[in-house]
């Protein structure tokens, strides 16, 4: 297992990139037609942010990100979140040793590099709250005493549309803290096949070795990687784009909660981290644009009667990116 060190990158940034890019083609060894997801995650590990996944059932989400965590060479654990959890279950708890006669700190499953939070809303919210304060500031306290969690730290959550029995809607505080909701689709009917095929020749997604899934990437590819983001220019224009629709969704007649300048830094990050992981050190609309709505998509809320009207949160966000004018 590699360590996180800053600016130390197998043959430097360039090297960085290659490797990072792998990632995808290393998960597409065991999940077929996400392509889209999987680099919007990798985007988000770049930024040093969390991500959302939202899907029906059976569309390989975890599956997906325990494919990313083995071909990324970082140190992984999985809560699967039930109505019965407790937060000491997910950030730790304080434990009395009878010999010594005191209490010890028994670290959670939160004291990991890639934490996957399965289900993350089939929990009631005083466990999700559990998580907020690792998300920001990657720490937990306990008893009067803040412990620092590694680096680097990615919550990614997985979690059935709303509207599913046994699913509680996630606490705003808590969705803001994610970078990125994605949409996790249904496969194309090629692709379905596809996965039919390789279950139909053994594939078993419990054995992701045998799958041929291999560390690609480790924590120092990442830690030159997000240097490098860093250092990726962006032209004058291109923040008053991304100012203007950010506040373009605040007088959207849809909407009665537009974005909040957490989502204007948000979309910047990635647009920027679109744009390294491009080849580019400099940042274009098309890297805003692309990511626009899987950065704002849950900063938004709809007016109830949008909603009823069959609107969503995504057909706004279009609209807004068609309405707003991209520099040139």
């Amino acid at each position: 297992m590699t360590s996180f060190v800053p600016g130390e990158g197998p043959g430097g940034a360039a090297a960085a990139r290659d490797a990072l890019q792998r990632l995808r083609s290393e998960v597409a060894k065991a999940v077929v037609g996400q392509d889209a997801v999987v680099g919007g995650v990798v985007i988000a590990l770049l930024c040093g942010g969390h991500v959302l996944l939202e899907g029906v059932p059976g569309v390989a989400k975890t599956l997906l990100v325990r494919a990313l965590a083995t071909a990324l060479d970082v140190d992984t654990k999985r809560v699967q979140f039930t109505p019965d959890l407790m937060p000491g279950d997910v950030t730790g708890s304080l434990i009395y040793d009878a010999r010594a006669a005191a209490f010890s700190f028994r670290p959670g499953p939160v004291f990991t590099s890639l934490l996957l939070a399965d289900e993350i809303n089939r929990t009631p919210p005083k466990t999700q709250a559990a998580l907020l304060e690792a998300m920001e500031e990657r720490t937990v306290s306990t008893d009067g005493e803040s412990r620092r969690l590694p680096e680097p730290f990615i919550v990614v959550a997985t979690q059935n549309p709303i509207e599913y029995e046994g699913t509680y809607p996630l606490p705003e505080a808590q969705l803001d803290r994610f970078l990125l909701k994605l949409s996790v689709p249904l496969p194309e009917r090629a692709e379905e096949l596809g996965v039919l095929r390789a279950h139909h020749h053994g594939f078993d997604p419990r054995d992701l070795k045998a799958a041929g899934v291999g560390p690609v990437a480790s924590a120092a590819d990442l830690a030159a990687g997000r240097e490098a983001v860093r250092r990726v220019a962006v032209a004058d224009p291109v923040l008053e784009y991304i100012v203007d629709l950010c506040r373009a969704t605040r007088v959207a007649p849809a909407l009665e909660l537009g974005a909040s300048p957490r989502g204007t830094t948000a979309l910047l990050a990635v647009a920027k981290a679109r744009a390294w992981l491009s080849g580019r050190d400099y940042v274009i609309p098309d890297d805003v644009q692309a990511f626009a709505v899987p950065v704002l998509r849950h900063r938004v809320r709809l007016r109830a009667e949008a909603e009823l009207d069959g609107v969503t949160t995504a057909s706004v966000l279009r609209t807004v990116l068609g309405a707003v004018p991209a520099p040139r």
